[in-house]
């Protein structure tokens, strides 16, 4: 599959896969210099690019392991959604876990984006749903005994 970008900044890097088989593609920090991230806080980093997704795919935005485990800094909203029909600059809002200021440079990889199809359901409102042994039985209520 082929997925259209444009570069909205000179400096920015083309999404790449880190294996053959990587499902996700890194995204990369399009900036002027380093930015860093107070503890507890959140910033925006700008990728520098715009994407043109197939109608009936989106663009899921996950972490990165290796960011997140060194440096604490993940999605603030743990998975962003590109949306097919969006066509502004792809940003990540990377919010820093840790306890001390961590620092996000250009050029770094900062997450990465997995294409997948989505379907668009029709919901339909209804008095009664259908039994189920499960019922309404929520959180932790089929784990075991």
């Amino acid at each position: 599959m082929k997925i259209r970008i444009k570069k909205l900044n000179e400096k920015a890097v083309t999404p790449a896969y880190g294996s053959e088989f990587a499902a996700g593609a890194d995204l990369y920090a399009c900036t002027e210099g380093d930015t860093e991230i107070k503890p507890h806080t959140t910033a925006v980093i700008p990728t520098g690019i715009a994407l043109e997704l197939p109608m009936g795919y989106a663009g899921l935005i996950y972490a990165r392991s290796g960011l997140a485990t060194k440096k604490g800094l993940a999605p603030a909203n743990k998975v962003g959604v590109v949306d097919c029909d969006y066509r502004g600059e792809v940003k990540v809002a990377l919010h820093n876990h840790s306890e001390t200021v961590q620092s996000v440079s250009a050029g770094e990889r900062i997450a990465q984006i997995v294409i997948a199809p989505y379907i668009t359901a029709e919901f339909e409102e209804t008095e009664e749903l259908s039994c189920t042994v499960r019922g309404a039985g929520g959180f932790g209520s089929t784990g075991t005994k």
